[in-house]
């Protein structure tokens, strides 16, 4: 009989980035015209814009969506876990990530070196969200953010790979 393993355990984002949780919330991200599915292997170039997520939920309901990069500046050296892409809150439920309030800009993927996970968080917010940007995107921590905002544990996550493409060769 074959057991179900979760790809956020598997891909160590249950862990590393978010502790154990149940999904409440359906989130769907796309790139262009790519849904993302969990582990799927995009390219730089193709994430360069923000991604189209929408979210269920009620109109009533606010969340907030966090996007991080847990292995930089390389998978195998993390000295800057997690590497922050991009905050938004206050977004309404049944919307997507445009409605909400941009607190922290959306920064496309750029690995230097190796297989890099990017990891999208929502979480459902109990009131509004007054958040600032932190003062540098490197070693942002999505627990200690969601601790301080009251966010409590995931209604959802999506993550996805990508790593540096080559240069185009002149010849």
């Amino acid at each position: 009989m074959a057991r179900f393993v979760d790809p956020l355990v598997v891909g160590r984002v249950i862990g590393e980035v978010v502790d154990l949780f149940v999904p409440s919330i359906s989130m769907t991200v796309a790139y262009g015209p790519k849904d993302i599915s969990n582990g799927c292997l995009l390219k730089p170039s193709a994430t360069a814009a923000p991604p189209l997520v929408r979210i269920s939920g009620r109109r009533n309901d606010l969340y907030t969506l966090i996007m991080t990069d847990p292995d930089a500046p390389s998978p195998s050296d993390p000295t800057m876990r997690e590497y922050l892409h991009w905050i938004v809150t206050n977004i309404p439920g049944g919307t997507d990530a445009s409605k909400g309030e941009e607190v922290v800009e959306y920064m496309g993927p750029r690995p230097p070196v190796g297989i890099h996970r990017y990891v999208l968080v929502l979480f459902e917010q109990k009131t509004r969200v007054n958040a600032e940007a932190p003062g540098e995107r490197a070693n942002f921590n999505t627990r200690a953010f969601a601790a301080a905002h009251e966010l409590g544990l995931p209604t959802a996550v999506v993550y996805f790979n990508a790593q540096k493409e080559p240069a185009n060769r002149r010849r």
